[in-house]
């Protein structure tokens, strides 16, 4: 049992909690042999869902927790003063090192409240940011930050490109991953004060693959692995690419049945589409990294169903094997020698 993977799953997270986080980790048991799941929660609402289930008791353990962070509350305050609700619990359970990974979809200003301030950062890390792989034309990228710096610097933003590099390179093995700063036009002269300050620091790192400016419209095309931005900015990118993809759906359905052709064609051509649509969903790649911790936290969707639950522990098991924590750690450490 000692080579499990131990993720703290906050079994209250999310707009369909606990039922569809529950269904999620007993996917994932079933299809992860090295995976031992924590569900922190209200025991009595666990074990209700649970009921008639089979799994591994020794793979799943309920962690109680008498309290819920609503999506409504300050996150300040909601982690200062409910200290059993299931995301303190949760990263606790992390900070201690009784869990390898904390996974919730719950409160986004709680879940980065609790992970600087119960989980800490890595030594030199000024800001950790929200990481999402997104879906593009050559596979994905990642998109950093998306939603946990509004208001950045420049030097916060060669950090994320730093810290994206090496997510790529070791969770999805693209060597020398390309990185790129969002902006108005491929000129390096264009942009606002931030990106302008910014642009010549990253160009003079050489720890990172730089390659220019990456403009709104070649995101989609998979022009660039690392996509670097404020939080302002990518999650403004974020959201258009989830209400795009919605609405396109929305529109291609509409048309396949709007005609007694088009229900024949559409018939023959549903697998392909079907298969086109899934590798454009979110829920494939399992939610945000908080990267730049002392342990792993990911942030999924408020809306996750269990698919996005399953896929989110995954990645828990893949961040841990492939030691990047351990990588980061480093990387920063050495940096802050060579500043000094």
């Amino acid at each position: 049992m000692d080579n499990l993977v131990k993720v703290a799953l906050d079994a209250h997270g999310g707009d369909n909690a606990p039922k569809e986080v529950v269904k999620g980790a007993l996917e994932a048991l079933k299809e992860n042999d090295n995976l031992k799941i924590f569900l922190v929660g209200i025991k009595e609402l666990i074990d209700k869902e649970l009921e008639g289930k089979e799994y591994d008791s020794e793979k799943l353990e309920i962690v109680n927790a008498t309290e819920i962070i609503s999506m409504s509350e300050p996150p300040v305050a909601a982690i200062r003063k409910k200290k059993n609700s299931s995301i303190v619990v949760g990263m606790n359970m992390l900070k201690n090192k009784e869990a390898d990974a904390f996974v919730s979809c719950g409160s986004t200003g709680a879940v980065l409240v609790g992970g600087q301030v119960i989980v800490g950062r890595i030594k030199g890390v000024e800001r950790p940011p929200l990481a999402p792989l997104i879906p593009t034309a050559k596979g994905f990228s990642l998109l950093i930050d998306c939603g946990a710096n509004v208001d950045s610097k420049p030097s916060n933003l060669v950090q994320f490109a730093r810290m994206g590099s090496v997510y790529m390179n070791k969770m999805m093995g693209i060597e020398n991953p390309k990185v790129a700063i969002v902006n108005i036009g491929s000129e390096e002269e264009k942009g606002n004060l931030l990106v302008k300050d910014t642009f010549p620091l990253l160009k003079n790192c050489p720890d990172i693959n730089f390659i220019g400016s990456v403009e709104a419209r070649d995101i989609a095309d998979g022009f660039c692995d690392v996509i670097v931005c404020d939080a302002f900015v990518g999650n403004v990118i974020l959201k258009l690419y989830e209400g795009l993809s919605a609405t396109l759906i929305a529109k291609i359905k509409e048309s396949m049945l709007s005609t007694t052709k088009s229900k024949i064609g559409g018939a023959l051509v549903k697998p392909a589409i079907k298969k086109t649509l899934k590798s454009f969903s979110a829920s494939e790649y399992g939610g945000a990294p908080l990267l730049g911790l002392k342990g792993l936290v990911v942030k999924g969707h408020g809306n996750s169903k269990a698919g996005e639950i399953k896929h989110a522990l995954k990645q828990c098991i893949k961040f841990k094997e492939s030691g990047i924590l351990e990588i980061l750690k480093d990387s920063f450490a050495i940096t802050e020698l060579q500043e000094d």
